[in-house]
C-alpha cells in the first residue's frame, strides 16, 4: 500500500487482472437466455400415474423419459383457450421438422367426468401426433395439479347455471431427464411467441 492509501501500481494491475478474470469466468458460466420463463430448479421433476387415451394403458413419467415433455392441463369441451394453445404448439412442432419426434405433449384433462378415454382420444387426434391425452382419477389429477401449482375447478350444471370448468393456461416444459425447465405462458394469447418457443424446444431437443 502506498502512502496515499491507494494500492501500488503493481498491486493495482494484479487486482485489475483478477477482477477481469472473475468477470470472464462469470460470463463463461452464465446460461444462455431462454425465450420462455426459466423454471430450472424451482419445481419437482415430472412424476404422475394416469391412463393414456390412445390405448387405455396406465403410464407414468418414466414412459416419457428421453423426450422433451410439455405438460398442459385442459379439457376437450374448452371453446377457445385449449384449442388455441394446442394449435400453437402444433405450429412449433411443425417448424421443428424431424426434431419434433423428440417432443411429447401431455394433455391432461381436468374434466374426466365428461372426457372419457374415447372422447379424449378423438380430440387429441385433431392435433399433432406428439399430443398424448391423459386421464386420471380425481386423486391422480389433484396430486399432479398440486405438484405443479396448477389451479382448476369443475362446477356441474344446475337449474340456473351452466356446466363450468376453469383451469390454468400455462404449459410446463421438462427436459429429457424429466427435470422442470420452462414455463410457456403466451400460447393462448393473441400474439404467442411461436419463434421463441420453437427455439427453446429445439435447444432442449438437442
Amino acid at each position: 500500500m502506498s502512502r496515499t492509501g491507494l494500492p501500488r501500481p503493481g498491486v493495482r494491475l494484479f487486482l485489475g487482472l483478477a477482477m477481469m478474470a472473475g468477470l470472464l469466468a462469470g460470463c463463461g458460466s452464465r446460461e444462455e437466455a431462454w425465450h420462455s420463463t426459466n423454471l430450472k430448479g424451482t419445481m419437482e421433476p415430472l412424476a404422475f400415474t394416469m391412463t393414456r387415451a390412445s390405448d387405455g394403458k396406465e403410464v407414468t413419467a418414466e414412459d416419457f423419459k428421453g423426450k422433451v415433455v410439455l405438460l398442459y392441463f385442459g379439457y376437450t369441451f374448452c371453446p377457445d383457450v385449449c384449442p388455441t394453445t394446442l394449435a400453437n404448439i402444433d405450429k412449433m412442432l411443425t417448424r421443428m421438422g424431424d426434431k419434433a419426434d423428440q417432443v411429447r405433449v401431455l394433455f391432461v384433462t381436468v374434466d374426466p367426468n365428461r372426457d372419457t378415454l374415447d372422447v379424449l382420444k378423438s380430440y387429441t387426434e385433431l392435433f399433432a401426433p406428439q399430443v398424448v391425452g391423459l386421464r386420471g382419477t380425481p386423486d391422480q389429477l389433484a396430486a399432479l395439479a398440486r405438484r405443479y401449482r396448477v389451479s382448476y375447478s369443475v362446477t356441474p350444471a344446475t337449474k340456473d347455471e351452466p356446466y363450468d370448468v376453469s383451469h390454468s393456461s400455462a404449459v410446463y416444459v421438462f427436459d429429457k431427464t424429466g427435470a422442470i425447465r420452462l414455463l410457456m405462458s403466451s400460447l393462448s394469447s393473441p400474439k404467442p411467441d411461436i419463434d421463441g418457443g420453437t427455439a427453446d424446444l429445439e435447444r432442449l431437443a438437442e
